[in-house]
């Protein structure tokens, strides 16, 4: 019989498309004794996390809260929610996650209308305002702000105008953008909006941020049929998360998780959001120069480039699998490859977090010149 240890993993510098480096501090609040998820203590905390999370969100919606799973989950959650069968939602799709978002429209037994734009490329304002016209009913316009498979971003506000405009929910991915770029849900008028832990926010994968408006809320109680998946049923988790006094229970809660979001998004108030997306943006214009000193390029269209993740260009006769290899094994950094119709053409920086510094920029500068044996011009 094999013998087993601990697990120790290896030290990484992770500036990939996620997770993201997790800060001391964070991992610290995971370490914290764990209690029942129904104590009175840990209650006062769950309120103080939603309060954080409508900060981060800039929303005042009181359906704030964590779904007790990875972004995939809020994703599936918004969509299982306010989504039912015979309904018709047009699904922009422009990189990997638009193209899960259909996915999910389907399996709810929905009509997916789509709009196709270029991996890479913004989603098209005009492309979406011509389906909306062509399907007057549609119960919902979804798109992804911050595209993960591709870098690149779309104008959020403009989308969820036309929503209203047509009388649409919008229905937005935000996993890679929250804390990293704005997210103005109030201000934007998002009826449902998602996110991710693991990226901007720097605390581990495990929960997704989630935010109905009053519009989601009330197509949430008029619908027709149940809601398809028992443990996404807002209806059902609201009575654990809402409330004044006692809370109904549904499921357990992983509560060291929520200790290290609550501790994330701490972190993320004391910095300050306009903070925190100027620090993103000066760090993607420091890489973007470096990466520029030794030959290689940005995939993205300056306008739509988002700081936080960046598509850089695999030069011709380059093995992007080797180089990533290689940074891995003798320079302990991660970056991603690309997704989809991208596999092989583009790798993936994050400078997510806490992982976006001035340092680690010029870490990973040195070390993929290195690999690819470039100097700064």
């Amino acid at each position: 019989m094999p013998s087993f240890r601990s697990f120790q993993p290896p030290s990484r510098l992770l500036l990939g498309p996620g997770p993201s480096p997790v800060p001391q501090r964070i991992l610290d609040a995971l370490a914290r004794p764990t209690i029942g998820h129904l104590d009175p203590a840990f209650i006062g905390m769950m309120d103080e996390l939603k309060e954080l999370l409508r900060y981060a969100f800039r929303t005042g919606n009181a359906l704030t809260l964590p779904v007790s799973a990875p972004g995939s989950a809020g994703m599936e959650a918004a969509f299982v929610n306010l989504v039912e069968p015979g309904d018709t939602v047009v699904v922009c799709r422009n990189g990997v996650f638009g193209g899960r978002m259909r996915e999910n429209v389907v399996r709810l037994g929905a009509t997916a209308v789509m709009v196709d734009d270029a991996f890479g490329r913004p989603i098209d304002l005009d492309k979406v305002e011509a389906a909306l016209k062509a399907h007057p009913g549609a119960k919902a316009l979804a798109f992804v702000h911050a595209e993960t498979s591709t870098g690149a971003v779309s104008d959020a506000a403009a989308l969820c105008r036309l929503a209203r405009e047509h009388g649409a929910l919008s229905l937005v991915d935000s996993v890679t953008g929250l804390g990293g770029i704005p997210v103005e849900v109030d201000a934007w008028g998002a009826d449902a909006i998602y996110s991710g832990s693991q990226k901007c926010l720097a605390a581990p994968p495990g929960l997704s941020p989630l935010s109905f408006g009053e519009a989601a809320v009330a197509a949430l109680k008029a619908r027709r049929t149940p809601v398809q998946s028992w443990f996404l049923d807002l209806g059902l988790v609201m009575n654990y998360w809402q409330g004044v006094g006692a809370r109904a229970y549904h499921h357990t809660a992983p509560i060291n998780m929520l200790y290290a979001l609550h501790e994330a998004l701490l972190m993320l108030r004391e910095e300050g959001l306009e903070a925190a997306w100027a620090r993103h943006r000066a760090n993607h214009l420091r890489l973007r120069d470096g990466l520029a000193a030794i030959g290689l390029h940005l995939f993205v269209e300056e306008r739509a480039r988002l700081p936080q993740l960046n598509a850089v260009q695999v030069p011709d006769g380059v093995d992007e699998a080797a180089v990533r290899r290689r940074l891995l094994d003798e320079h302990g950094i991660e970056i991603g490859a690309g997704l989809g119709e991208l596999a092989g053409r583009i790798w993936r920086i994050g400078l997510m977090g806490a992982g976006s510094t001035p340092e680690n920029v010029d870490r990973v500068l040195e070390a993929l010149g290195a690999v690819l044996g470039r100097k700064p011009a």
